[in-house]
């Protein structure tokens, strides 16, 4: 059970000895004011608080092992310049050349998708942000790198990463998803998919910049301009026209910082365009102009590339928006469990704003219960959402389903395929459905 946000054990099978050990050390610790442990720990308050599901589990473990189990203590390693993983996590990025061709070379892939069934919290660490580029990476020396923002403006500008840098600064922790994150379930459901497979190409960082109204303002805007096409530096040119909303032109930025960092070089150095909300290409890495306009440029990569192809033929533009989502990551796609308790967790995340509510079905659907949600709730930011499970071992399907705060609610498969079709590829939305056979594993399907 899950008290104020700690996990709790259940003494009741532990032996009196054990309780007073813990009561004698708890005592000491809130004593020294150790981060992180609640000064009003007590015995009666921590016995009380530990009765429930998961705790019982966790004292079963617990129960079992000995201190005098633990490895005697030993001199570490000196310090370094940066902190490596410890050599027991094996943590890895997926290479991806398209749907359904995986694990490719990497001279190859255009896709390296983010391992969320073996990350925690919130934030996805730097070095495993998905990855998505046409052109490979470009070497970008930041001394020479400028950015132009011209056009219908009153005074076109040219600012270097410095000049940026002495600007009024702005964090904000957002997601970027790629338009193509889940397109793996578009039309079929490969039953040897893990969540990295299918939902990958999403990712959650702390981003530092300068406002994108900031910047405007410094050059002057002309009323009528109400588009603008932002453009990268890499090999294959990639740019995009944005319309000018009052959402954008409030929350848009041009980000040089990362998680407290410089911007790495996958993830655009020495600045990129920050859309909070919108699709993955909007948000232009390696950025080297702005220009400013009275209607769309109708580049290829509005027009060739990142198009919708509805269900009768047509296809449809300017879909900017990622819509409201979630997905499971514990228990997902190749792993097992066991009958008994679970921890089931996910991510959940809107284009449209927070996060309100999450809700698990774990007999396919036939019902529904809320889950937690873990604090901060930010908009516009992957959320993570947990809730105990009590699996009786029978063969079962486990899904989750989000709502944000303007009331969008993430579709089952049927409705979603029904208003979009198959022919499609880009944002898919659709609840993602795991099924659990007696055995314990757990495979994706489609519903």
């Amino acid at each position: 059970m899950a008290i104020d946000g700690l996990i709790t054990i259940p003494m009741s099978s532990r032996p009196q000895e054990t309780i007073d050990t813990l009561e004698t050390e708890a005592r000491a610790t809130n004593e020294t004011g150790t981060a992180g442990v609640p000064r009003t720990l007590s015995r009666r308050g921590f016995i009380a608080a530990s009765t429930g599901l998961a705790g019982s589990v966790v004292a079963g473990h617990a129960a079992a092992d000995s201190l005098a189990d633990v490895p005697p203590r030993e001199p570490g390693a000196d310090l370094s310049s940066h902190s490596e993983r410890s050599k027991y996590v094996k943590i890895d990025r997926v290479p991806e050349a398209g749907p359904g061709m995986r694990n490719v070379d990497p001279d190859n892939a255009i896709n390296a998708k983010t391992p969320h069934q073996k990350l925690v919290g919130n934030i996805t660490p730097t070095d495993l942000h998905y990855e998505r580029s046409h052109a490979g990476v470009p070497d970008i020396d930041p001394a020479q790198h400028r950015l132009l923002i011209h056009g219908m403006v009153q005074k076109p500008l040219v600012f270097s990463v410095d000049d940026l840098k002495a600007m009024p600064s702005v964090s904000r922790v957002v997601f970027i998803e790629c338009t193509g994150n889940g397109w793996e379930n578009w039309k079929k459901a490969d039953p040897d998919l893990t969540v990295q497979h299918t939902h990958g190409l999403i990712s959650t960082n702390e981003w530092t910049g300068v406002s994108l109204k900031f910047l405007i303002d410094l050059v002057g805007k002309e009323r009528g301009s109400n588009w603008m096409l932002a453009e990268g530096g890499d090999g294959a040119g990639v740019d995009r026209s944005i319309p000018l909303t009052d959402e954008i032109l409030s929350e848009a930025f041009v980000a040089y910082g990362q998680n407290g960092e410089p911007l790495r070089p996958a993830h655009g150095f020495p600045m990129r365009l920050i859309m909070p909300g919108f699709e993955g290409n909007l948000n232009i890495k390696w950025l080297r102009r702005l220009k400013f306009g009275d209607q769309p440029w109708m580049t290829r990569w509005e027009t060739a590339r990142y198009t919708q192809l509805l269900a009768d033929g047509k296809a449809r533009q300017f879909q900017l928006r990622m819509e409201t989502n979630s997905v499971i990551t514990q228990p997902s796609g190749m792993m097992e469990i066991r009958p008994g308790y679970n921890r089931i967790t996910g991510f959940a995340w809107s284009g449209h704003g927070k996060i309100a509510k999450v809700e698990v079905s774990t007999d396919g659907t036939k019902s529904w219960k809320v889950a937690q949600l873990n604090y901060p709730v930010l908009p516009k930011a992957q959320t993570r959402f947990q809730i105990d499970w009590d699996w009786d071992g029978k063969p079962t399907k486990i899904v989750s389903r989000a709502t944000d705060d303007k009331g969008n609610l993430q579709p089952d498969r049927a409705s979603f395929i029904a208003r979009n079709g198959t022919n499609a590829l880009f944002h898919y939305s659709a609840q993602q459905t795991w099924s659990i056979d007696e055995a314990g594993r757990v495979r994706n399907v489609l519903a």
